[in-house]
This record gives C-alpha cells, sequence and structure tokens, in this order.
C-alpha cells in the first residue's frame, strides 16, 4: 500500500486525487494533506480518510478543526504545517497539488527527504526549475507529472532513448474564448471565462487556460521536466482535448497519448507508476463517435502570455518567477472585478519589462523576487 500526502486537498486536483484514491482504497492510504481556508471541506476529508497530520492556512481554522478531530489525527497550520504533511515520515509520495508558488518550499524539503513527487503545481518548476531538479538528481528522487500534458509526453517516453527526442507537441484546447478575435475580448466578463469547453477546473487554471499563459506555463515545465530545449517545444492547437500531447522522434515517428478529458487519469498513472490500475469510473474514449480531431497553429499575437512564457522561459533565470508571480496577481485582480481581461496581459508585460535578469536565483532570491513582483502588479494603475 502506498503512503501518500497531498498538498492542496480541497481545489479542483485534490479532491480529483482522493477520488482515485477512494476508487483504490486497498492500494493508498492518505496519511497527511493540507487544505486552504475550505475548512467544511476539509472536515469531510478528516472524517473520510483519518489522515494523521491535517493542515490548514489559517491558525483559528486549526483551532476550530481540534474540537472535532479522530483519534491519531492532529492538526497544524501555515507554513510549518505545510513542511509537516509535505515531509510526513510515514508517506512515500508527495502530491504537490496545491495553487500557486506556495508550493515551491514544501516540495524541495520532501525531495531533501527522499519523497517521489506527484507534481500537478506548474509554479514550482516554472519559479525554481534549475533549483528543483538539482535537487531531485541529487536526492535521487522521481518527479512524475500530474498535468495531463506532461503525463501524456511521460508515458510516451517510457521505453524510448531521450537522445532520439526531435521535439515535443504540447496541445492546447484554446480555453473560453479560442473562438473570439483580440477585439471581441474587450468587456468579457469572470463568469465568461470561467466557462471551460472541455475541462473542469478552479477558477485561475480556468481563467490561464483563456490567457493561454497556462500552456506558457507548461512549456516552461516541460523544459525542466524533459530537458528539452525551447525551440524543441510545440505547442499545437486541439479543441478537443483528445491528444493530450505528443513526442517527435530522429526518425519522424510521432507517439501521441490519447484519452478523454479527466484528470483522474493522470493523477492515477503518477501514483500507480510504474503500473496502470483498472479504471471502474469515467467514461472510454470512443474515436468512432468523435468522428474527426482538429489541429491549428498558435497564434503568438492573438495569444500574447503564451509568446510572454516562451520568452521568460529562454531568458532563463528569474525571468519565469516574474512572470509567474506577474501572472498570478493580475488573474486575481481580474477574478476580483478590478482590471479587465486583456489587462492581465498588460500588467504581466509590465513586469517583465521593469524586471532586471539575475542568471542564477537562489531560492530566498525568487522568494524576494516574487515579493515584489506580486506588489507591483497590485499597485499598478491601468487607464
Amino acid at each position: 500500500m502506498k503512503k501518500i500526502s497531498l498538498m492542496g486537498a480541497t481545489g479542483s486536483i485534490g479532491l480529483q486525487t482522493l477520488d482515485v484514491i477512494r476508487e483504490h482504497e486497498d492500494e493508498f492510504d492518505l496519511t497527511a494533506v493540507s487544505a486552504g481556508r475550505n475548512i467544511a471541506e476539509t472536515k469531510k476529508i478528516i472524517n473520510e480518510f483519518r489522515p494523521k497530520v491535517v493542515s490548514v492556512q489559517l491558525k483559528e481554522d486549526a483551532l476550530s478543526l481540534q474540537n472535532d478531530l479522530p483519534p491519531g489525527t492532529k492538526v497544524l497550520w501555515g507554513e510549518e504545517g505545510l513542511l509537516e504533511v509535505a515531509c510526513h515520515q510515514d508517506s512515500d509520495i508527495l502530491v504537490n497539488a496545491v495553487l500557486g508558488s506556495v508550493g515551491l518550499y514544501p516540495t524541495l524539503q520532501a525531495i531533501e527527504s527522499g519523497k517521489t513527487i506527484a507534481i500537478a503545481n506548474k509554479e514550482t518548476l516554472v519559479t525554481a526549475g534549475h533549483i528543483v531538479m538539482d535537487a531531485a538528481r541529487k536526492n535521487g528522487v522521481s518527479l512524475l507529472p500530474v498535468d495531463s500534458e506532461h503525463s501524456a509526453i511521460f508515458q510516451c517516453l517510457q521505453g524510448e532513448d531521450h537522445k532520439t527526442i526531435d521535439s515535443l507537441i504540447i496541445t492546447a484546447s484554446g480555453g473560453s474564448f479560442r473562438d473570439r478575435t483580440r477585439d471581441e475580448l474587450e468587456g468579457v466578463t469572470v463568469d465568461e471565462a470561467l466557462n471551460h469547453p472541455n475541462w473542469s477546473m478552479g477558477a485561475k487554471i480556468t481563467i490561464d487556460s483563456a490567457t493561454m499563459m497556462n500552456k506558457g506555463l507548461e512549456v516552461i515545465e516541460a523544459h525542466w521536466l524533459f530537458g528539452i530545449p525551447y525551440n524543441d517545444i510545440k505547442v499545437l492547437l486541439h479543441r478537443e482535448s483528445i491528444i493530450h500531447s505528443m513526442v517527435e522522434f530522429h526518425d519522424s515517428s510521432v507517439m501521441a497519448q490519447l484519452g478523454t478529458p479527466d484528470m483522474r487519469v493522470p493523477i492515477q498513472y503518477a501514483l500507480t507508476y510504474p503500473d496502470r490500475f483498472e479504471r471502474h469510473q469515467g467514461s472510454r474514449l470512443n474515436l468512432a463517435e468523435i468522428g474527426k480531431l482538429h489541429f491549428e497553429e498558435m497564434d503568438f499575437e492573438r495569444f500574447r502570455c503564451l509568446r510572454f512564457s516562451f520568452e521568460a522561459g529562454k531568458a532563463g533565470g528569474s525571468m519565469p518567477a516574474v512572470l509567474n508571480a506577474a501572472n498570478e496577481a493580475a488573474v486575481a485582480r481580474f477574478l476580483n472585478g478590478e482590471i479587465s481581461f486583456l489587462q492581465i496581459e498588460s500588467l504581466i508585460e509590465r513586469a517583465l519589462d521593469k524586471h532586471e535578469l539575475i542568471k542564477q536565483p537562489d531560492l530566498d532570491t525568487i522568494r524576494t523576487i516574487d515579493a515584489e513582483t506580486r506588489r507591483f502588479v497590485q499597485s499598478m494603475h491601468l487607464d
């Protein structure tokens, strides 16, 4: 039985991870779990799975939970609690499903403690890929991708020599506004942006999908996970989200991984790797019913956040950390009704233009840059 620590249990990926654990309760044991401020959902998780450690964001929420804990469960809060969940001594694998750069330091500590990492948190690799991958190599730790695109590439590469890779082809649904011109994006609402045509995801990642920043972050993540230069990573618009990504080899062969748009599939593969467990729930792919699959080149002027991501990734150093922090702060302002949809791009671009590149930032420097960038974006006034 694999013992699992789960960071971000009440988010979209976290809840779907719980679905996988629930379906294979004889194979998995949830030993430690972190959540944010959704205390009602956290209570349900505690009562069902009875983890040994629970961490929440705020002290007052932790104190309220202490009155109704099952025997053998302790509750913590803040960064200390997050670190305890990440490095829990009884767990074998850490699922990093938290949102944003808060997952970086706990993941590094889990790597130092020898945990296998199932990574669904893009920001950990985007902001500090050089540090994370170096730590993983030094500690002999595996990073297993949970994102559907990176899981697809990972699956396509099983048994293959990485030296024969010609390019990675990451597919993109196009998000909520894929059929709109830039002029038609003026005045779009938050509700419109959150209406994704294919996937059920959290608010922030759904907005990222609409701006195509989500795909840009995935490009940077793929660079670090698979050691592929940015010039050899391509993005292809694929409306149906059936082919999750592809690998092109030197001999012109292309390997693709296909499946229904269901995040439980890549989550389960990360938890069961190198085995494959049967799935009793969820629909099966029926290509005869689908009939056709469609592909289009990406327009880097229409989706400017994708261009920003390639540029920041190629610049390297501290620039991806600025990209990520600026995006998180800008998306939060959009969701709060403070800025328009297109102003997300404007704020990110201003933050990138303002920043002076640091080639090899350490962890403390990355944290400082992250905080400074957020303050800059939060304080910026746009006409």
